[in-house]
């Protein structure tokens, strides 16, 4: 990798073409200050920023633009040219060539974070019905990285600073939820966010809460099986595991009740399910982070928003948290590899934070 003074290294892809992430790229990245944070590496073209600078009057994005990385500028905004097409952007229109070189850009800047030329990639909303192919055949980001970066499994993670959700089935029709609701499943996906929460987050002892699957989590078998048949026994054997894990929870009132703040993060049944009270509580500034990938990799909260593409609606502030939740996890796993190296260190710390945390409690 080039070597670039201090600041990291974060890739962005461009999202569906089409959709609102160009402009929350150039609202972010319009504002100079970011760039004493990190150094971006935009995956799109030169064109494609010039097309949507033509709505955002009031932004002012200055870049380089790059074909090699040992050119990446760290004082700028810098655009690695994916393509040099004159290609057709109509925003707010659902188009194949649009998915086609999201997709471009997408696996372009995997590679770089696979050959380490970048540290970590913020990704833009795609809509998967464009997108789908041969060659891309994923109902979206998570599962087309989980495959590319070699991962066991991983666990889609809706943070906020007020919460962390996590959800064991992703992006499937309800109809299929119940069978993919499993005691491997979910003590995979408890295991993971276990991990996440210490070496990503820096939590010592993550406490987790697990959300049943149906209304009030199956009143003990009068409302589905499942509950008491599968997610308990899930719980108990992540318990014996040693993991601090609590549950299952009736869904309807947990986050109304404001439970989830007395958890470090929260493992829901189901997209809807974990997602819908996420957003309405995070009012803009949650992000989506891959749990269990060796890589880091955000996005936004929202998807392509076609209603209001390219008419200075869209609210970037999602994709800025992206991008510096990234610099937060690569901070915090930077600390805890350095920890892990100095048992003395490591030690001081846990004893530190558990004196705190005995404070507290008190």
């Amino acid at each position: 990798m080039n070597q670039v003074p201090q600041k990291p290294v974060i890739g962005i892809t461009t999202g569906d073409l089409n959709g609102i992430g160009m402009e929350c790229i150039i609202k972010v990245f319009s504002d100079q200050r970011m760039l004493d944070f990190c150094i971006p590496v935009i995956f799109g073209s030169n064109k494609l920023i010039n097309f949507y600078r033509k709505f955002l009057p009031d932004y002012n994005l200055n870049y380089s633009v790059i074909k090699d990385f040992s050119r990446i500028n760290p004082k700028q905004v810098n655009v690695f040219n994916v393509w040099e097409d004159e290609l057709p952007v109509n925003p707010g229109t659902l188009t194949d060539i649009a998915g086609q070189y999201a997709v471009q850009s997408l696996t372009t800047a995997a590679q770089a974070l696979r050959d380490q030329h970048i540290q970590a990639i913020v990704t833009m909303p795609i809509h998967k019905k464009n997108v789908q192919s041969d060659l891309f055949p994923y109902t979206g980001h998570t599962p087309f990285l989980k495959q590319y970066f070699e991962a066991k499994d991983v666990v889609m993670l809706m943070c906020a600073d007020n919460m962390r959700v996590g959800v064991v089935t992703e992006h499937i029709p309800i109809q299929d939820v119940a069978k993919q609701i499993t005691k491997e499943n979910i003590v995979s996906k408890l295991r993971i966010l276990k991990d996440s929460l210490k070496k990503d987050f820096g939590i010592d002892k993550p406490r987790i809460a697990v959300l049943g699957l149906n209304p009030h989590a199956g009143d003990d078998g009068l409302i589905g099986k499942e509950d008491n048949e599968i997610i308990r026994p899930a719980i108990l054997e992540a318990k014996k595991a040693d993991l601090l894990v609590y549950g299952p929870y009736p869904a309807d009132g947990f986050f109304a009740r404001g439970t989830h703040e007395k958890f470090h993060a929260v493992l829901a049944m189901y997209h809807d399910q974990g997602l819908i009270p996420f957003k309405s509580l995070a009012k803009g500034y949650g992000i989506n982070y891959t749990a269990g990938l060796s890589v880091i990799r955000t996005s936004p909260d929202h998807g392509t928003a076609f209603d209001i593409a390219g008419k200075d609606k869209a609210d970037e502030s999602s994709t800025r948290e992206a991008v510096f939740v990234a610099l937060d996890i690569l901070a915090k796993r930077a600390g805890y590899a350095e920890a892990h190296r100095n048992p003395l260190r490591k030690m001081s710390a846990s004893v530190l934070r558990n004196a705190v945390d005995e404070a507290i409690e008190d």
